[in-house]
């Protein structure tokens, strides 16, 4: 049992002082820091440094990032005025962008917006949740209840990078 089972996302929210608000347009640039600092900080201890920058080149058109970022409609997480983090859920449960900023690491802002993605899945009735996971997250979907389905070896800019296709059964 985790944190998010045990407390109501309103507990948890309270505790580490974070707010979990919907995505609004003028997000995009700072969900792209939270983005690259998380990669670049926090997988780099698990990821070569050609990995990192194939995964997260820092050169990434901002144009191209806002679209994507508009189509997904991210949960954001917000300290002291800052967006530390976001993570969305889609309709069918698959869970595409799950980031904490490298800045904020191992403060609870992970588990608030893995709370906040289980209270939609169930407002959305979903029986599932899905996700491909990086070596890094992996042992944090774990920690939620995920499990892995299958290793996966995706190419992105000519360069491998591992990860996990995770699932957990929502009752």
């Amino acid at each position: 049992m985790n944190a998010a089972d045990r407390f109501p996302i309103e507990h948890l929210q309270k505790e580490v002082g974070v707010e979990i608000r919907r995505f609004k347009l003028g997000d995009e640039a700072a969900l792209f820091h939270v983005y690259a600092t998380a990669i670049h900080e926090i997988a780099v201890h698990n990821y070569t440094h050609e990995q990192v920058n194939a995964w997260a080149p820092l050169d990434f058109d901002p144009g191209v990032w806002a679209k994507l970022i508009q189509k997904i409609q991210p949960f954001v997480a917000m300290l002291n005025g800052e967006i530390v983090g976001y993570a969305d859920v889609q309709a069918n449960g698959y869970i595409d962008h799950f980031f904490v900023s490298g800045h904020y690491p191992r403060q609870g802002i992970g588990t608030l917006l893995m709370a906040r993605i289980h209270e939609e899945a169930a407002f959305l009735k979903l029986t599932e949740l899905t996700s491909n996971v990086s070596k890094t997250a992996e042992p944090f979907f774990a920690l939620h209840g995920f499990s892995v389905l299958e290793r996966r070896f995706p190419v992105r800019r000519g360069v491998t990078l591992p990860n996990a296709l995770m699932r957990k059964a929502l009752l």
